[in-house]
């Protein structure tokens, strides 16, 4: 390696070394966001540990020219490194994830026979459950698909191509389209579903927070926030392909 590459190495190193120790604070924020809207099972400090990683991979392959701030850049990069070891560690159990996808399939089919959204107590009755055992499942499958939207998203190649610098023309089309299956579907859910979703993702409110808006437990919360995943798990092609292909894994 010539003097001017051996330079030009350092001074790489050495910027990546100060994008690392100024933006610590930006992975611990962004850890105990997301550990607020999480089971209390997921340890903060896990977070943290893999932000960090996303952190340090940012700053080696972060490129000025192609127009995002560093901090827009690293802040996707530490949250899907995070996300990555929540995935890792699929801190809910299967069965919870066999359940989930048997209530997406039977809100699915009363909605196709009624032609209207289904009640949890129709839902109830189709899987031949208790009502409160059913509520119990909302709850968990919440729990369990707190980033489902997020993730699905993130696996049609946000972070990747964000990395890039810009998506290809393919995944354009198949996030646009998703885009609108998804808004469409979310619009016609129940109003109090949209209610929640929208404080949930767009203003990125916890459970907590939701229930002091709307005067209900962060328990009932969590139940609607089940009810409404549920539905669009059954309305959403791309979610019904995807529960299609995982029905042999349990």
């Amino acid at each position: 390696m010539n003097v001017a590459a051996r330079q030009y190495k350092e001074v790489q190193r050495a910027t990546a070394g100060e994008y690392v120790a100024s933006h610590s604070e930006l992975v611990r924020r962004i850890a105990h966001h997301l550990a607020a809207r999480l089971p209390a099972s997921v340890e903060v400090d896990d977070l943290i540990q893999a932000g960090m990683i996303g952190l340090i991979e940012a700053s080696r392959s972060y490129d000025a020219d192609q127009g995002a701030s560093f901090e827009t850049y690293a802040s996707i990069r530490i949250r899907g490194s995070m996300i990555d070891e929540i995935r890792r560690g699929d801190w809910v159990p299967r069965s919870v994830h066999r359940r989930a996808r048997e209530a997406a399939s039977a809100v699915r089919r009363i909605e196709q026979e009624t032609g209207r959204a289904a009640s949890a107590q129709e839902v109830a009755s189709r899987m031949e459950m208790p009502l409160p055992d059913y509520l119990r499942l909302l709850e968990n499958a919440a729990r369990g698909q707190v980033l489902s939207l997020d993730s699905h998203i993130d696996d049609h190649g946000e972070v990747e191509t964000c990395a890039r610098g810009g998506p290809t023309p393919e995944q354009t089309l198949e996030r646009s389209e998703f885009g609108r299956e998804l808004a469409g579907a979310i619009g016609q859910l129940p109003e109090r579903e949209q209610l929640v979703l929208s404080l949930y993702y767009e203003q990125e409110m916890n459970l907590k927070e939701i229930g002091a808006v709307l005067g209900v437990s962060e328990s009932r919360v969590c139940q609607i926030h089940g009810q409404a995943v549920l539905r669009l798990r059954g309305r959403l092609k791309a979610f019904e392909a995807a529960d299609a292909g995982l029905e042999g894994d349990d």
